[in-house]
């Protein structure tokens, strides 16, 4: 099978979606002049080491914001947002919180979690993830198609939930990794392999 994107797939269900997975899911917290915001999103991932930097992309608009979503808009507002990382457990909390609540609502209190101060920057963080990367964000770019942005930020803050550092290292085996597969289907990801580089 083969398709332009631009002439539709025939399918009942989008294949993109599924295509390129798991994506790992950003859980981004953010503070505005409206309040504190709570969102997924599984356009995410790290995009650079030294200094530490991650991406994440928002792929539609409200009605009741200019240009995008909460969490987009709150960091044109603030420049800094933090990026949660869900263990398996934490998934019903994860999907509470993509719930469309008008600007303003926290999904925070919405969904009933907990919020913890970050420490290098204005903003609040998932109490209890497993991992928080704080971060000030260096762009926001426009993206093609409509209300499609990226945000790029520099990770100025690491928090670990220590039961997830095992042995030296940050370790999500027993509890799984929540990653996004497409459609309605997500996984936590308890079975990994090593592999040396040749």
């Amino acid at each position: 099978m083969f398709y332009r994107p631009e002439s539709g797939h025939g399918l009942p269900h989008n294949p993109l979606n599924a295509i390129v997975a798991p994506r790992p899911i950003g859980w981004i917290s953010t503070r505005g002049r409206q309040g504190n915001n709570l969102a997924p999103y599984s356009f995410f991932n790290l995009t650079a080491y030294v200094p530490p930097q991650v991406m994440f992309a928002s792929t539609s608009s409200k009605p009741d914001r200019r240009v995008s979503k909460d969490s987009v808009e709150q960091i044109a507002e603030s420049r800094v947002f933090c990026v949660n990382i869900a263990d398996g457990a934490m998934r019903d909390q994860v999907n509470a919180s993509s719930a469309a609540h008008a600007a303003g609502v926290s999904e925070f209190e919405a969904a009933g979690i907990e919020a913890a101060e970050c420490e290098t920057i204005d903003c609040p963080r998932v109490a209890h993830a497993a991992a928080s990367l704080e971060c000030r964000a260096t762009r926001i770019l426009r993206l093609a198609g409509e209300a499609n942005y990226m945000v790029l930020g520099v990770v100025t803050g690491i928090h670990l939930r220590p039961d997830c550092v095992i042995d030296g290292r940050f370790d999500l085996h027993e509890k799984g990794w929540l990653a996004r597969m497409g459609y309605k289907d997500y996984t936590a990801t308890t079975e990994t392999f090593e592999m040396e580089r040749p």
